[in-house]
């Protein structure tokens, strides 16, 4: 007895989560809530919340950076609560797939006979009785298969349907759903996200993680190093694209694979996908003299939104000179500690100053990557991909026809899913091709 109360109250809870208003509850708060997480930035510091959602501001709508990382909106995503709506809207989705959709479709396949006698009560139902003498079931069953309907045939009753994947349709459509959400939990679990700033000429490991799943694991079998990275220029100056070109090796130094990546063209590498996101100049590389090589760090400084960038050259006590670059194409511009213009030169180009031979090697720059790592993006795609095929599927109509033929009587009757004024044609048409065949037969 107890066992059986058991079930029943597992049965009602299973019932309930696969109801169709709940899951749609669902749905859309999940949408809501993926809303929020565009809307948020996702995975700064704790200032940059504090500076852009401060309790003063009222532009935020309530939302200030206590509540964000209270309920971690600042993660969303990897949030417990948020991957439990997801949890329960998958098993929502698969109770109504072996509950309903399944013997549903089970269901649609079976062999209906009607007794005409007892009941024609059918939802958008078409009767059609026309005084015909001499009927025949051949013909009918001829007109029916002439507009591709699958017939069935006992006695004097006939049973026929057509767009039975109209009724598989939805099946595939909550599959297609809980793969996409597999592969969200595939992300989550599996994934990692890593972020690297890389001088010109360097070689590299992967070290900075951003995000990285429970189960996640950081490969080590290869290093990367940075060939070149350049920049291309409009013709005002401002920043078309700029390019990294990436090598990587095994750990024993032999090449692997090399490409010229930039924004939008990523490097896809054993399953890492490697992003060009940012860059940086870092500092001039400076030769006083015939022996002595320094280093000078670049301070980027933006006025009235020009951005240079500069760094001081000490040569005496009492005397410096400042470097200026605008871009990487233009020349270095040498200015005295009063703000005059000294001199312009190309890189590799010697001046003198006290005597002192100085010539700018090159500028130092840094190239930032983006590496992801993601095996749930291939099932997400996948799972887009069932859902837009099968949601168009699904539109395709399910009719079925039921007739009773006897010699001095017919009794047509039909019922359809969806669009009632095609399936009015249908059957009218079905009706003259069969008077047609009817006739002809009778002369």
């Amino acid at each position: 007895m107890i066992f059986f109360n058991a079930k029943n109250v597992i049965w009602s809870f299973c019932k309930k989560l696969a109801n169709l208003s709940f899951s749609i509850f669902l749905l859309l708060l999940i949408s809501i809530l993926s809303i929020l997480g565009s809307l948020i930035e996702q995975n700064q510091t704790i200032l940059y919340y504090q500076e852009y959602y401060s309790i003063n501001n009222s532009n935020n709508f309530l939302i200030n950076w206590k509540l964000i990382l209270a309920f971690g909106l600042d993660h969303l995503y990897q949030t417990w609560w948020f991957n439990l709506i997801l949890l329960i809207f998958a098993f929502s989705l698969i109770i109504c797939t072996f509950s309903t959709q399944l013997p549903s479709l089970k269901n649609a396949r079976r062999w209906k006979f009607i007794n005409f006698k007892q009941s024609l009560n059918f939802n958008k139902a078409l009767i059609v009785s026309p005084d015909i003498l001499n009927n025949s079931c051949t013909n009918m069953i001829y007109s029916l298969n002439y507009y591709n309907f699958y017939v069935f045939h006992k006695k004097s009753y006939l049973y026929a349907y057509k767009g039975l994947l109209g009724r598989i349709a939805p099946v595939f459509v909550h599959f297609s759903m809980i793969t996409i959400l597999l592969g969200t939990i595939f992300s989550l679990f599996f994934g990692l996200v890593a972020q690297e700033m890389i001088p010109e000429g360097e070689i590299f490991h992967l070290k900075n993680i951003v995000n990285a799943g429970k189960y996640s694991k950081l490969p080590k079998n290869f290093i990367g190093r940075v060939d070149n990275f350049l920049i291309d220029y409009n013709l005002d100056n401002s920043i078309k694209q700029f390019f990294s070109q990436i090598s990587f090796f095994d750990n024993q130094g032999h090449f692997l694979v090399n490409k010229v990546i930039y924004v939008n063209s990523p490097l896809i590498f054993h399953g890492i996908t490697f992003y060009q996101t940012d860059w940086q100049i870092d500092a001039l590389r400076i030769q006083l003299g015939s022996q002595i090589f320094i280093q000078k760090k670049l301070v980027k400084v933006d006025i009235n939104n020009k951005i240079f960038w500069l760094c001081n050259l000490p040569l005496s006590s009492n005397k410096k000179i400042l470097l200026i670059i605008f871009n990487l194409k233009d020349k270095v511009f040498i200015y005295d500690i009063n703000g005059f213009l000294v001199n312009t030169l190309s890189l590799n180009e010697k001046f003198y100053v006290n005597n002192i031979s100085i010539i700018v090697k090159n500028v130092m720059t840094s190239t930032g990557l983006q590496v992801k790592i993601d095996p749930g993006v291939s099932i997400v795609y996948i799972g887009f991909f069932l859902l837009i095929l099968s949601s168009t599927i699904s539109y395709i109509s399910y009719s079925q026809i039921w007739v009773n033929i006897r010699d001095e009587s017919f009794n047509l009757t039909g019922s359809t899913n969806r669009a009632i004024l095609f399936f009015e044609e249908d059957i009218s048409k079905i009706s003259r091709i069969y008077s047609k065949y009817n006739n002809y037969n009778s002369l």
